[in-house]
């Protein structure tokens, strides 16, 4: 399975994965551009799949679902128009008609914080996971809770580390300012810092990325680790009574942070 980016908007990325004739999207927020390549590779649309409401992951799912006539599959816990399969955990998603042998497939991931209803879809090696995580970074909480948001991302952080994480914007640069006020000590920060930077100035995109950089690197996945507890501390001006307790100090704090 080959796996591109399809920039849209200001950062976002539309994934497209493809084996031999036949593809897939993922939270195709503007239908031109998906359905743009999908004319210029001769490419069949098999499946869309969709993580979550926001208008920047669904806004071309009818058209392209009507012109292709592709089933949609999103959260069972969110109203999306277009959805005709709704997933929630421990269903799969199975493409039979998908051009590798075995079938595609596809676990859900019910990864609530950004929004409630949100969904992940993980294959080995392969993570589509929306806007619950980014490169050292996560969502911002518009509907969930930390509580839920921690829980996702602790479930998250759980998958192989090799895993490829494929989020939905290019926050990647931005996120790692943040990451190194807040984890000054941290010597990975450097030089993920710099191979982004070296990255972004060619042009090139920093996703996907490697679950274990993310271990390694992001204050969100360390929040229960001494370090960014200090941290913080440090800003609130109290110690935190968890990880919990910590991750949401810290989500405070970036939501507020300006470089």
């Amino acid at each position: 399975m080959e796996i591109e980016a399809i920039p849209a908007f200001r950062d976002n990325y539309l994934w497209l994965a493809r084996a031999g004739r036949t593809a897939i999207v993922v939270d195709p927020g503007d239908a031109a551009p998906v359905a743009a390549r999908l004319h210029e590779c001769g490419l069949r649309l098999a499946a869309i799949l969709i993580t979550h409401h926001h208008a920047d992951h669904v806004g071309g799912l009818v058209k392209l679902a009507g012109t292709y006539a592709a089933p949609v599959y999103g959260p069972a816990h969110e109203a999306i128009e277009g959805v005709t399969h709704p997933v929630r955990e421990g269903d799969w998603v199975e493409l039979t008609d998908w051009e590798e042998a075995p079938p595609l497939r596809f676990q859900v991931l019910e990864v609530p914080g950004h929004t409630l209803g949100h969904v992940a879809y993980y294959r080995p090696n392969t993570l589509f996971c929306g806007d619950t995580l980014f490169g050292a970074g996560c969502g911002r909480l518009f509907e969930g809770t930390p509580q839920q948001m921690w829980g996702s991302l602790a479930r998250l952080a759980a998958l192989p580390p090799d895993t490829l994480v494929y989020c939905a914007h290019e926050y990647t640069e931005s996120n790692l300012q943040f990451a190194a006020v807040a984890d000054p000590d941290n010597p990975a920060l450097a030089e993920r810092r710099r191979q982004v930077a070296e990255l972004r100035a060619a042009g090139r995109p920093s996703v996907p990325f490697r679950l274990a950089e993310e271990l390694a690197t992001n204050p969100f996945l360390r929040a229960g680790e001494p370090a960014l507890r200090a941290a913080a501390a440090g800003m609130s001006g109290r110690q935190p009574e968890s990880a919990t307790d910590s991750f949401a100090m810290l989500r405070a704090w970036k939501d507020a942070f300006r470089a």
